[in-house]
């Protein structure tokens, strides 16, 4: 029986579940029904997948909270699976046994090796690229006026939303916008301003250059010159950023350093009308700042998920305000994207183990 070593995480929990018989009843049934709505039989596919990992399954899987939690492990770990916590060269000279390394995710920055000893594995998640997604759809929402006239097609809903429908004289114009729908905008030719460029960051850049924008980006470290040219987005001051950008996305973890982040500070360095994109946690924004940015005029728009809580308020202070589009933490959906991930990760995996 191997021994797989895991960074505790809500998400690669589910190799225990998949992999360890001693996984305990409470941790499948929980998986089981988060799973439920997109894949209403759990066990069929946890029975079919450990047909397919003869030499993984059955396996012995240790969760580990923390880096030293993680050194107490590794003599006896056949592979190890990380998500951020530090591998060295001292970690793999620890573990005499250990014939593979999994980064659960793409970017194997925290995998420092100079020697080669062990194959490093990555995986591209699906679940960002869903977030990438998201937070277009979200922009073109906002940009197409979408939360304002979906559904809305006769005289009487679009009055009732506030417009002045009319039919145009077509002896001599066309008719399109009969609904005379205002603040339409297009994406194509505005600046994005991303704020983070990790996997989501990166993913949502991909998907802006399709729409022809101007792509900037903020974070500590610049992007390696291949990978600027790759994402095609030019790293700038936080402060530049600010007050270039048509459009900003928060593509950060939420820590000490990111809570309200943007402060009211942050709102009146913003170019006015900038519209702000939060598919990040939602404490990365101050909440009071942002009311009062909306209340003003000076934000031109603001789309959120996940929520500040959950559930959400009927009379959360948000939803009175019409340049405002929240989703209710859907982002990285549908359940696919990781069930999907965790199956390639481990036939990946298999094919690697002794």
């Amino acid at each position: 029986m191997k021994t797989i070593v895991v960074e505790n995480d809500p998400f690669p929990r589910l190799i225990g579940v998949i992999l360890d018989p001693q996984t305990a009843p409470e941790r499948i049934q929980a998986f089981a029904d988060f799973f439920a709505h997109d894949l209403p039989d759990f066990q069929n596919w946890l029975d079919a997948l450990r047909r397919q990992l003869p030499r993984l399954y059955p396996s012995r899987v240790i969760l580990v909270d923390n880096e030293a939690d993680m050194q107490a492990h590794l003599a006896a770990a056949d592979v190890l699976v990380v998500e951020s916590l530090p591998v060295t060269d001292a970690t793999v000279a620890a573990a005499p046994k250990l014939q593979v390394i999994q980064k659960f995710g793409s970017l194997a920055g925290n995998i420092r090796l100079a020697q080669a000893k062990v194959p490093v594995l990555t995986i591209r998640r699906r679940a960002n690229i869903a977030c990438a997604e998201h937070a277009i759809a979200l922009m073109l929402g906002l940009s197409r006026q979408m939360h304002r006239v979906t559904n809305r097609i006769s005289n009487a809903q679009l009055e009732a939303a506030g417009y002045h429908p009319t039919q145009f004289d077509r002896r001599h114009t066309a008719n399109s916008n009969w609904a005379r729908v205002t603040d339409i905008s297009i994406l194509h030719g505005s600046t994005l301003g991303i704020v983070g460029m990790g996997e989501i960051g990166r993913e949502v850049s991909l998907r802006a250059r399709a729409f022809g924008m101007h792509l900037l980006y903020y974070q500590r470290t610049p992007l390696d010159a291949d990978s600027a040219i790759r994402y095609g987005a030019a790293h700038v001051p936080f402060s530049e950023l600010l007050a270039q950008s048509d459009w900003l996305v928060i593509c950060l973890p939420l820590n000490d350093g990111t809570r309200e982040l943007f402060n009211a500070e942050r709102f009146a360095a913003m170019k006015p009308g900038a519209r702000l994109i939060n598919i990040s946690r939602a404490e990365i924004v101050d909440r009071t700042a942002l009311l009062d940015a909306l209340q003003a005029g000076t934000l031109g728009g603001f789309a959120l998920d996940p929520l500040y809580e959950a559930p959400g308020r009927d009379d959360d202070e948000l939803l009175a305000f019409d340049n405002v589009l929240i989703t209710p933490h859907i982002a990285a959906q549908p359940r696919f994207n990781a069930l999907d991930d965790f199956r390639d990760l481990l036939l990946s995996l298999e094919e690697k183990i002794k």
